[in-house]
């Protein structure tokens, strides 16, 4: 038995999902299965080939929904879980009823961990540690923009290794040690080491990096990193350089998209009122209430621009 698992790459919850769902298939329904992983990245032209799903069994988790006929399970927890209002309304026709939606839980591991007792009644108390800081990383429940910046617990370290890696392999890594070893010991791998030491480095000019870049007016961060090797950033650092804002709007460039990021300060003196999930699909990209992006075509630096320009005078007036 071989089983495919598209997941949400370079993202803890994504990682960590891709873990639960495994240890659970394996515990519940196929024990000695053979597990294949695929990282998902959110693109301009979102497309699910059909080569996608090579499994006997395939799933996606903490990622979009695909109606292929090949994919026989999902789960996800994003507002913007649907490419297209087909995609919704096959969603609501399958009657498997192994295709799981909640936008209600804070992460997508904590979800299937849920769903997989309550329905299956399977349990893996060892990997209770994972699922406690998939719903503090990717619902943003740190106690302060210091905290989730500076990274002193081993599950925000492995964070980063997780966000800066290039390409899947590492975190693929990190999926398989995830499935039945603590944060802890995975973090003392020395290949997981030598790259944090890298990534942590980049992580510090990267809080200078935006310092120099960013402005703040009417409570709305924005930046343009455009220019500068960098894959992605600490979504926090804005509120830790301007903790009396309440959004950020940024433009980044990579190499295979030029994203625009909108983000909410989960410490805001005031609480935020826009639905930055809504605002992002109308642009055609998605995430959460609190928390978008938007991806364009690599190099569409000005189409990016523009619509961080629109969306930062929304956020301030």
């Amino acid at each position: 038995m071989r089983i495919r698992i598209l997941y949400h790459d370079h993202c803890f919850d994504g990682a960590a999902s891709a873990a639960f769902f495994s240890r659970f298939m394996e515990g519940a329904f196929h024990p000695g299965a053979e597990f294949a992983f695929t990282g998902m990245a959110h693109k301009a032209s979102q497309l699910f080939e059909p080569e996608l799903f090579d499994g006997d069994e395939n799933a996606i988790v903490d990622f979009k929904y695909s109606s292929d006929p090949h994919l026989t399970w999902w789960f996800d927890h994003h507002q913007s879980a649907f490419l297209t209002p087909e995609d919704a309304e096959h969603f609501r026709q399958d009657r498997s009823g192994k295709k799981m939606y909640d936008p209600s839980f804070k992460s997508c591991t904590g979800f299937i961990r849920a769903v997989a007792e309550q329905k299956w009644g399977f349990v893996a108390p060892d990997l209770d540690q994972l699922v406690y800081w998939a719903n503090i990383i990717d619902g943003a429940q740190y106690p302060d923009a210091k905290t989730a910046v500076e990274l002193g617990a081993p599950a925000m370290k492995l964070t980063l290794v997780i966000e800066g890696s290039k390409g899947s392999a590492m975190v693929q890594n990190i999926i398989r040690w995830m499935r039945h070893r603590t944060l802890e010991e995975i973090l003392a791998e020395p290949e997981v080491q030598q790259l944090f030491q890298v990534l942590y480095k980049r992580h510090i000019d990267s809080v200078e990096m935006i310092r120099s870049r960013a402005r703040n007016e009417d409570g709305v961060i924005y930046f343009d990193l455009t220019g500068y090797d960098l894959e992605g950033y600490n979504k926090f650092i804005p509120y830790y350089l301007f903790p009396d804002s309440t959004y950020t709007v940024s433009v980044s460039p990579s190499s295979f998209r030029t994203k625009v990021s909108v983000g909410s300060n989960p410490w805001a003196p005031h609480e935020p009122k826009h639905n930055l999930a809504s605002i992002c699909e109308r642009y055609g990209g998605g995430g959460h209430p609190r928390v978008g992006a938007i991806s364009f075509e690599p190099g569409a630096l000005d189409k990016a621009r523009t619509v961080a320009a629109e969306i930062t005078q929304e956020l301030k007036s």
